[in-house]
């Protein structure tokens, strides 16, 4: 969706996203320290940007999703400029953004590990939810604080696959953060580290360990997991089966048998 209004906000702004490749590893850093990584017009659209660069590059096979460091992961939304837009154009911020909840995300071919260096709120929680693994800084917390400034959160419906009911409506309603800790403990979160470094190496190894596998393998699992939770067990089921037909006649489905035998490491044709 584009913005009812043109808008040209992103003239002399500084890059609020970075991307760095290595090797088959893609790393999307935001990149807004002094205003702890709140989510500006330009990084939405530079983020909706990545995932459509991303989805065309077969030769990225996990990305880690992180921010400089500042003592918060992300802050949200960048409510001030979101204040300002809605002086100049008289629109919701959310009628301006092309990807308002982060929801091409979801879609994105590879997992996306999100390397959470400090805390999370609002928006930052959206980009948590929207990952396919977790890794917290240990004494750090996340929270859903929109009804402490009266925005929403659709968004935070998929997240009843994520959280306990309870727990999730207390997020939502008291707009109280929860310690990373608690988070963990209930599964939302796949591991904490005592670092800001030690977050992003462990999402490396993550990502290193993803991208050493079939790469439709892959692709497939994520596929599937993520259609049971948004259309429930049996028609999930049905699905994934279908997205993994293209993965039982592939090249590697044969490979991957035989280098287990030859004991060696498999050699992935498709992308």
């Amino acid at each position: 969706m584009e913005p009812t209004h043109p808008i040209d906000f992103e003239t002399n702004t500084p890059e609020h996203v970075l991307l760095r490749r290595e090797g088959a590893i893609a790393t999307i850093t935001l990149n807004r320290p002094e205003r702890r990584n709140a989510l500006s017009y330009a990084a939405n659209r530079r983020l909706h940007a990545l995932w459509e660069e991303i989805d065309a590059d077969p030769t990225i096979r996990a990305v880690i999703l992180t921010s400089a460091d500042c003592g918060t992961f992300c802050a949200g939304m960048d409510l001030k400029e979101a204040a300002e837009l809605r002086a100049r154009t008289g629109q919701d911020i959310l009628q301006l953004l092309q990807d308002p909840f982060y929801e091409r995300m979801r879609t994105v071919r590879v997992p996306i590990i999100a390397a959470m260096t400090g805390h999370f709120t609002a928006a930052g929680m959206v980009l948590a939810a929207n990952a396919d693994l977790r890794v917290a800084l240990a004494g750090t917390s996340g929270g859903i604080t929109e009804a402490r400034v009266g925005r929403g959160t659709p968004w935070a419906a998929p997240m009843v696959a994520m959280l306990p009911l309870a727990v999730l409506m207390e997020l939502a309603t008291t707009a109280h953060p929860l310690p990373v800790e608690r988070l963990h403990a209930l599964g939302f979160i796949n591991v904490l580290a005592a670092t800001p470094a030690a977050v992003r190496e462990k999402a490396a190894d993550y990502a290193r360990a993803i991208a050493a596998n079939a790469p439709l393998s892959v692709a497939a699992a994520k596929a599937g997991l993520l259609a049971s939770v948004d259309l429930g067990a049996h028609a999930g089921y049905a699905l994934s089966k279908a997205q993994h037909r293209e993965v039982y006649a592939s090249e590697d489905a044969v490979e991957g048998p035989r280098a287990f035998a030859e004991k060696r490491a498999p050699r992935w044709q498709a992308r």
